[in-house]
């Protein structure tokens, strides 16, 4: 079976709904601890419980999400349905950044904490079957990566766009009605981009389409659980989750306590994620290059070097902070773009059916995922309690002590630095990519 090279016209509306999910992504990831514990008077081990629980409804709802997504393809030919459900969204970002104003402290983690569950079962039924996409076309390898590097030049910028607006729509002393402004300007360019998303994702189907799946068909989730590739593979990834959204939680914190500039916020995201947006494009070619592999890993070992350049603080200069976070941004690029075009590669080479298991298999794989959005603020949040940092409201002046000081410093540095060193070890357990790269498309049982 010949490779398909799919229209733009096709991958350009289907890049473009990365930017509502990089905006989901960002906006909680980098924000919502900084909010809770610097706006509303949470305390952090309170706040970093209140979106670890949050997120744990997530991760065991992941699963079925994606069982769901499996059974849709089956009956309607397509997951287009609950990925328009999955736009409502919007509407819950509004409601956790505008908590009422008689809630602080541990009655507003609870409200954040409620709204945060409901948006992200509402994202993962949109975010679950786009990324199944790739594993329903009739692509290969490399085409795999091609599709999901546009992919991540988007999502990326998203990224980048949120981290930069948001501190600029919310002020550099913000309280929430400075953060609720911010939610409704992001929340309809979430709600647009996703759209355009479900578009994309409709006309790739037309131009590649896969092999059809019967309905009724079962067993997705038993397969990707004992398939070894995927175990592996899955398993480093979700500490490269966890050590991602532990370093975007950490940079407000960085930026305020270590660097003693807040607004510096802003210039930290970008330095991150600006070198990651302009490194996509050639981390497709690396990895075309030398393999899908051998680049992440190139990726992750680059990751390691920064975060320890980055743990001498303010005792190095400011053009080398900047430098190591840029650093960490081009890795970065790598592990959006490299893992998620690997996942087809392993539902390729599952065996017959693999296909009609896509959804199981992504349901799983973001279940990772989300458990690196529970885990990593939740990580920094320990950090914190145990440096003794004290929260405070929007406006109150608090001196932390040398112990917090040090955790913020530490917990952006050291802590990711070795959350990274376990995932290369997990990564290198990995062995399918030499055969799926000689395997042709249609070629289900390349190992």
């Amino acid at each position: 079976m010949t490779d398909v090279r799919l229209p733009l016209r096709a991958i350009i509306p289907f890049a473009a709904g990365s930017v509502g999910m990089g905006i989901w992504v960002t906006v909680p990831g980098i924000f919502l601890l900084y909010f809770l514990t610097d706006v509303l008077a949470v305390a952090p081990l309170v706040a970093g419980t209140a979106l670890l629980l949050a997120n744990v409804v997530d991760v065991v709802l992941h699963p079925w999400v994606g069982r769901l997504s499996d059974a849709d393809r089956a009956r309607g030919g397509h997951r287009l349905r609950l990925m328009f459900v999955g736009c409502v969204v919007v509407l819950v970002f509004l409601a956790m950044f505008a908590v009422p104003s008689g809630l602080r402290g541990t009655s507003a983690a609870v409200w954040v904490a409620v709204a945060y569950v409901a948006g992200n079962l509402l994202y993962s039924l949109y975010q679950v079957s786009y990324l199944a996409t790739p594993s329903d076309l009739g692509i290969g390898y490399h085409e795999r990566t091609r599709l999901m590097g546009f992919r991540s030049v988007v999502i990326t910028v998203g990224v980048l766009l949120a981290g930069v607006v948001a501190p600029l729509l919310t002020g550099d002393d913000p309280g929430v009605g400075d953060y609720t402004r911010m939610a409704v300007v992001l929340g309809a360019a979430t709600l647009v981009t996703m759209l355009a998303g479900i578009a994309g994702v409709a006309r790739l189907n037309r131009a590649a389409p896969g092999a059809p799946v019967e309905a009724g068909h079962r067993g997705g989730l038993l397969v990707a659980l004992r398939d070894r590739h995927f175990r592996t593979l899955a398993t480093s990834y979700l500490l490269m989750a966890i050590t991602m959204n532990l370093v975007l939680t950490a940079m407000p914190y960085f930026a305020e306590y270590e660097m003693g500039r807040p607004e510096l916020t802003s210039a930290l995201v970008a330095a991150f994620m600006g070198p990651a947006v302009l490194a996509i494009p050639p981390w497709v070619l690396v990895a075309r290059r030398f393999g899908k592999q051998r680049s992440l890993l190139a990726a992750q070992a680059a990751f390691v070097a920064g975060s320890l350049v980055l743990a001498l603080g303010v005792a190095s200069t400011m053009p080398v902070l900047i430098g190591s976070v840029a650093v960490l941004g081009v890795a970065f690029a790598a592990m959006q773009l490299i893992p998620l075009s690997m996942l087809p590669d392993v539902i390729a080479a599952s065996g017959p059916g693999g296909a009609g298991n896509a959804g199981s298999y992504t349901g799983l794989w973001t279940t990772a995922e989300a458990t690196g959005g529970a885990l990593g603020p939740y990580v920094f949040s320990a950090c914190l309690a145990a440096g003794g940092f004290v929260a405070s409201t929007a406006g109150e002046q608090i001196t932390q002590s040398p112990g917090a000081l040090a955790a913020v410093r530490l917990g952006f540095t050291l802590v990711p630095a070795g959350l990274m060193a376990v995932a290369i070890v997990m990564q290198r357990r990995y062995t399918l990519d030499t055969s799926a790269q000689r395997a042709p498309v249609g070629d289900l049982t390349a190992r």
